[in-house]
């Protein structure tokens, strides 16, 4: 009898333990995002830009890879154990989701886009983009990153080598790109060094010039060395409709399929063209947009606007707009910074570990000779600060950093933030923000066809329809916009399908949700208890946003 209690007793306790050590969601996404932390790619978006562990070190040596896809298919297996209960809240179904949806896109990058393998330019990002994104915070530069900006300068031509043994699947259009983005490539090193060593003590000045001497001449011999591989290198950059499709069903959650995102885009662009129309009869015999006559002219009237937008989200009771919420201001784009400035969107919009710092977004001196959004910035700052200040980017990220649900806390993705950026704008438009200035309508009406073109160019760039030269010219033509920044568009869209789409998509899903939710709630429905829904869980593709809101699941894909 007493062997028999000592034996149960023994029975409870390895019961308990078990029940002890078994893994919950909130423990496996903390797990995965520690992981994520280290192994996620530099990219030239801003919206992925994530907080790097104390002494981060970029690797992407074969067996290191070889390493993390061993780690990928143990996160996977520990997911598919943590499946939901039938019983379980839609909120812990959501999560769920979210977890499995940053896991699956680690499975895109490694296993399927393949950019380690497939484009020379993914390793110009690891390199010198990793340099740059540590320069976008304005100054001071803590005595932290300024060694961190040492360190990773030093690793660029371990780095450069490993991409030489990974490059085993070239393609052509890409390693031209890689090619052309490192012309001149000693020059602006020794530019960027030399600006950016007044903001630097002298010990960590001294160790950057030593580090950037073989950094450069690293990255020049990888540019030699990528000249003998032109030629033999395949010509086709198409990801194909299956990866395609399984990017769309379990990284982005996206109902539609290729088809219907043609159709929908050729729908939209038609309505921005059409509106685009209108305003144009509208301002009939008005002068055209001037340019600000300075930097500090632009700043300032930025400056007043944004506090504008602001007031005008409160006083029109369309979102509220939390007292702790810093500004989103412009400065003068750094000369430390204007050598790489092709690197990546030269904003800074804060992180998790940073809610009360502003965000930034430099500009350039005010010209007619500026680029496609620069241009747009000099003739009017609204349109920018809408999507990517207040309330886009910076404003809504600020907000789903404070999410209390921590697992919310570090997902991101695209197609719910640039959907509610560029939702954004045309909810201001409608709302009336822009018609004190009435030629800055006709800005807005540009961004929303330029934003229903990159939907087809992303989509036939994908599918094999679109080379990467023939999607430059069509949007350098049909937007219309300047040829430098269509062929940055175009090479950003070829080799990373799949984020040209969320503008377009994830206004129109929003926007659908909107309806079907005014509709289902009746009187009681108010906009800014929606838009404040959407805001707060902006990092959450809008497919279970809806499923959260209005209990309708039939938009998010089924788990494969």
């Amino acid at each position: 009898m007493v062997l028999r209690r000592i034996g149960f007793a023994l029975l409870m306790l390895v019961c308990l333990g078990q029940v002890a050590s078994a893994e919950t969601l909130a423990e496996l996404s903390e797990s995965f995002w520690q992981w994520r932390a280290a192994e996620q790619p530099f990219t030239n978006d801003d919206i992925p830009r994530i907080d790097r562990p104390v002494g981060f070190r970029v690797d992407w040596a074969a067996a290191t890879v070889a390493t993390r896809l061993d780690a990928l298919a143990k996160f996977e297996q520990r997911w598919h154990a943590l499946t939901p209960a039938a019983n379980s809240t839609v909120p812990e179904q959501v999560d769920y989701r979210l977890v499995g949806a940053a896991i699956a896109r680690v499975r895109w990058e490694l296993a399927l886009e393949q950019n380690w393998k497939r484009n020379p330019g993914f390793y110009v990002d690891q390199t010198v983009g990793s340099v740059f994104v540590l320069l976008l915070p304005p100054p001071p530069f803590s005595a932290a990153r300024q060694g961190e900006i040492v360190a990773r300068m030093r690793q660029i031509p371990a780095t450069l080598s490993d991409g030489k043994a990974n490059l085993t699947d070239m393609r052509q259009p890409f390693v031209q790109l890689a090619i052309d983005g490192l012309d001149d490539v000693v020059g602006r090193m020794q530019a960027t060094v030399a600006a950016l060593t007044p903001e630097l003590t002298p010990e960590n000045a001294t160790a950057l010039k030593a580090a950037a001497g073989p950094a450069a001449k690293a990255l020049v011999d990888y540019r030699a060395w990528l000249q003998t591989k032109l030629a033999g290198a395949k010509t086709e950059t198409a990801i194909g409709r299956e990866n395609y499709l399984w990017f769309l069903r379990n990284v982005a959650l996206i109902p539609y399929t290729p088809e219907e995102m043609l159709a929908l885009s050729r729908q939209e662009w038609s309505r921005a063209v059409s509106f685009e129309a209108y305003e144009q009869g509208r301002l009939a015999g008005k002068p055209p947009a001037t340019i600000f006559p300075s930097a500090a002219a632009q700043i300032e009237q930025e400056r007043l606007d944004e506090a504008s937008v602001r007031r005008f989200l409160t006083e029109q009771k369309i979102l509220t707009v939390p007292d702790w919420m810093r500004h989103y201001q412009n400065q003068l784009l750094p000369k430390y910074l204007e050598p790489f400035e092709d690197l990546g969107v030269t904003d800074d919009l804060t992180g998790p570990g940073r809610l009360t710092e502003p965000g930034t977004s430099y500009i350039h001196t005010p010209s007619p000779s500026l680029g496609y959004f620069f241009l747009s910035t000099a003739k009017d700052p609204r349109p920018i600060i809408v999507h990517e200040g207040v309330p886009g980017h910076y404003f809504q990220l600020a907000l789903g950093w404070h999410q209390a649900d921590p697992i919310r806390r570090h997902y991101y993705d695209s197609g719910a933030n640039e959907g509610i950026g560029f939702y954004a704008e045309e909810m201001m438009l409608q709302a009336g923000l822009f018609e004190d200035r009435p030629r800055t309508r006709e800005i807005i009406d540009s961004f929303m066809r330029l934003r229903a073109l990159r939907v087809e160019v992303d989509v036939k760039l994908a599918l094999g329809q679109f080379s990467l030269q023939q999607a430059a010219e069509y949007l350098a033509s049909t937007v219309p916009m300047d040829k430098k920044t269509a062929v940055g568009e175009a090479a950003m869209f070829a080799s990373t399908p799949g984020q040209a789409i969320t503008y377009q998509i994830g206004k129109v899903q929003i926007m659908q949700m909107l309806a079907d939710a005014r509709r289902q709630q009746g009187s009681a429905f108010s906009l800014q208890a929606f838009h404040d829904f959407v805001w707060t869980n902006g990092n959450v593709p809008i497919a279970l946003q809806r499923w959260e809101l209005l209990g309708d699941a039939t938009d998010v894909p089924p788990i494969q």
